[in-house]
C-alpha cells in the first residue's frame, strides 16, 4: 500500500493533535463534573501530544464553554478548536484565541462529523469567517474532502492550513479499496502542499491504520479521538497517548 511518496526518510515527523471531546461526552452522560477533559488534556501533553483539539459545537452536546475557557488558560501546546461557521462560536473564538480553529461542517442530527466543509460552494460566508479569525491572530485551517475544488477554493480564500477528511479511507476494506482511497488522500495532500498551505489530516484513524497516512509527505498534523480515548479506557490516557505517538513517529 506503501508508495514512493510514503518513504521519505528525511521528512519531520507529523506532530500529534488529541482530541478530547470524548471525555466530554462521558461527562455529560451524567451531566456531572467528572471525567473533567481538562485534566485529560494534562495527561494527553504528558503522554507526548503536540495539540489539543476540540470541538465547540452549537447545541454544546460535549465541550462546554467552560471548559474552552480553561483549557486555553493551562494548556502547554497547540490548542485547535474546531468550530463551525456560526456567529456565535466565531465571537467565542475571537474572544479566546485557540492557536488555532479548523472550520468545519455541522449537524445537530449527526454523531460526529460528516465530510468535509463545502468551501467552493460557500465562500463568501467561509471567506468572512476566515478574516475575522485571522484577524484575531489564530491560524485557520479548513476540514476539507480530498477533492482539488475544495482545496483550490480554501487556497483561494487564504486559509493557512486544510485538513483532509480521512473518513474514506479509515472505511475502506484493506487492500485494492483502501489503496485506493490513500491514493486519493496522497494527491490531495500534494495539491494542499503546492498551494502553499500546511498539510492536515483526520477522522477515522486508529492505530491499525494510521501510518500510512503519517508517512503522506509532508503530513505536518495529526487530529486523532475516538481511537486514543478508546484505548484510553483500558490502559490510560499517558499511556495512549504515548501508544499513538509512537506509530505517527514510525
Amino acid at each position: 500500500m506503501a508508495s514512493k511518496e510514503t518513504e521519505c526518510e528525511d521528512c519531520e515527523m507529523a506532530e500529534l493533535g488529541v482530541n478530547i471531546d470524548h471525555v466530554a461526552t462521558l461527562r455529560q452522560a451524567r451531566r456531572t463534573n467528572e471525567p473533567d477533559p481538562v485534566w485529560a488534556a494534562a495527561l494527553a501533553e504528558l503522554g507526548g501530544a503536540d495539540g489539543i483539539t476540540i470541538h465547540l459545537r452549537e447545541d454544546r452536546r460535549h465541550i462546554q464553554d467552560r471548559d474552552l475557557e480553561v483549557l486555553r488558560r493551562t494548556v502547554a501546546v497547540k490548542l485547535n478548536l474546531e468550530m463551525a461557521c456560526e456567529a456565535e462560536i466565531v465571537s467565542i473564538a475571537c474572544r479566546l484565541k485557540p492557536d488555532q480553529a479548523t472550520l468545519v461542517p455541522e449537524r445537530r442530527e449527526e454523531v460526529t462529523t460528516e465530510g468535509g466543509l463545502e468551501v467552493a460552494a460557500h465562500r463568501e460566508r467561509v471567506e468572512k469567517v476566515i478574516r475575522q479569525l485571522q484577524d484575531a491572530g489564530i491560524v485557520v485551517s479548513l476540514f476539507l474532502d480530498p477533492e482539488e475544488r475544495q482545496i483550490d477554493a480554501a487556497a483561494e480564500l487564504g486559509a493557512e492550513a486544510v485538513e483532509l477528511h480521512t473518513g474514506r479511507y479509515a472505511l475502506a476494506r484493506p487492500g485494492t479499496e483502501q489503496s485506493r482511497e490513500l491514493n486519493t488522500l496522497m494527491a490531495a495532500g500534494a495539491a494542499v502542499r503546492a498551494a502553499g498551505m500546511t498539510l492536515h489530516a483526520g477522522h477515522g484513524l486508529t492505530y491499525r491504520n494510521v501510518v500510512p497516512i503519517a508517512q503522506i509527505h509532508d503530513m505536518h498534523e495529526l487530529n486523532i479521538g475516538h481511537s486514543v480515548i478508546a484505548r484510553a479506557v483500558m490502559v490510560g490516557i499517558e499511556r495512549a497517548v504515548r501508544e499513538m505517538k509512537a506509530l505517527v513517529a514510525a
